[in-house]
């Protein structure tokens, strides 16, 4: 069974992976956003911060007469900071009327699932840390570490951001050989992503194609870090772009290689379903490519009230705002 994990990262997480505030000349703003409390300091590098916690207090309802099945109900506080200063590209008003309505939208958008968080790789490149995407050809399924793989450019990445139908494409042309794609989703407890031991669900979709000699195809796989092995194979015979997923909901912790420090990875590997003969090349095409983690915790999310409570008797001003927001889970727990 999935430990429960606590609200309020499964809030902080909610805001941090969906949070976009775009400036008035189109960049996108810098938002912080964590756990309580509100940090001066870290407003000097960033345009804004926003905070969660349980400031209030909460419930525990019985929903059966045995109280066997209950409801949490978690009443939450929200807070939204933005300084006046001189690097922003905005009012600090503005910028903080925008942020005010993000988190709105994050909210209302996200009421009935904000357990879930969806990982892909719009905006990532080689410079960045987060997830990997690797190609090879070879013979069979190569192990994560295999030294065979390299790694995408900055033009390939680019390719995988968005299911636009501007394909990255891997062409191989050894005889008996696969083109193959590796992605490496990276979890990090210090971000926010989930502890592997709070998912109940991992969801895994590749959006693309194989064409090959011996017919059209793609196959994907899973790395189980415990048995050493790629395994919950699922496969298309399109030669158009469709959607092949693999669904977890079992034994979780065996594909999330998760270390001491709280960082790990989710291999998903693809691969043309039919070799090359060594004249017409296999190739694999990929659109887009996504990991939907879901956590065992808080199922609902829904606002309350709203309020400016802004500090303009300080130098510089200090624009805030501040959200109830309610949530709640549904627990059963047998009497022993």
């Amino acid at each position: 069974m999935p430990e429960v994990e606590d609200p309020v990262v499964t809030l902080v997480r909610l805001l941090k992976a969906n949070m976009r505030v775009v400036n008035d000349d189109q960049s996108v703003a810098s938002i912080f956003v964590s756990r309580e409390w509100y940090d001066r300091e870290l407003l000097k590098n960033y345009d804004g911060q926003v905070t969660a916690g349980l400031r209030q207090p909460s419930q525990v309802k019985p929903i059966t007469l045995d109280h066997s099945l209950s409801q949490r109900i978690l009443n939450f506080k929200v807070d939204c900071w933005v300084v006046n200063k001189s690097t922003l590209k905005q009012s600090g008003n503005r910028t903080r009327s925008k942020l005010r309505e993000e988190i709105l939208r994050i909210i209302r958008e996200k009421r009935t699932k904000p357990n879930e968080t969806t990982y892909d790789f719009v905006g990532l490149s080689p410079t960045t840390t987060t997830h990997k995407a690797y190609e090879a050809g070879a013979p069979g399924s190569l192990v994560p570490t295999d030294a065979g793989w390299t790694e995408l450019n900055a033009t390939e990445y680019a390719k995988l951001w968005y299911s636009d139908d501007d394909r990255y494409s891997k062409s191989h042309s050894v005889n008996n050989e696969y083109a193959l794609i590796l992605f490496a989703f990276k979890l990090e407890l210090p971000k926010y992503d989930p502890h592997e031991n709070n998912v109940n669900k991992i969801v895994l979709s590749f959006e693309g194609y194989g064409t090959g000699p011996g017919g059209n195809g793609t196959t994907i796989v899973v790395w189980n870090h415990v048995t050493s092995a790629w395994e919950n194979a699922a496969s298309g015979t399109s030669g158009a772009d469709e959607t092949i997923t693999i669904t977890l909901t079992s034994n979780l912790t065996n594909y999330i290689d998760m270390d001491s420090d709280g960082v790990g990875y989710i291999y998903l590997l693809a691969g043309t379903s039919n070799p090359s003969d060594g004249a017409t090349a296999a190739v694999l095409y990929c659109d887009y490519v996504k990991c939907v983690l879901t956590v065992e915790g808080l199922t609902h999310v829904k606002f309350g009230s709203y309020r400016d409570v802004d500090e303009t008797s300080v130098k510089p001003f200090l624009w805030h705002s501040e959200f109830m927001v309610t949530g709640w889970m549904f627990e059963n727990v047998p009497e022993t």
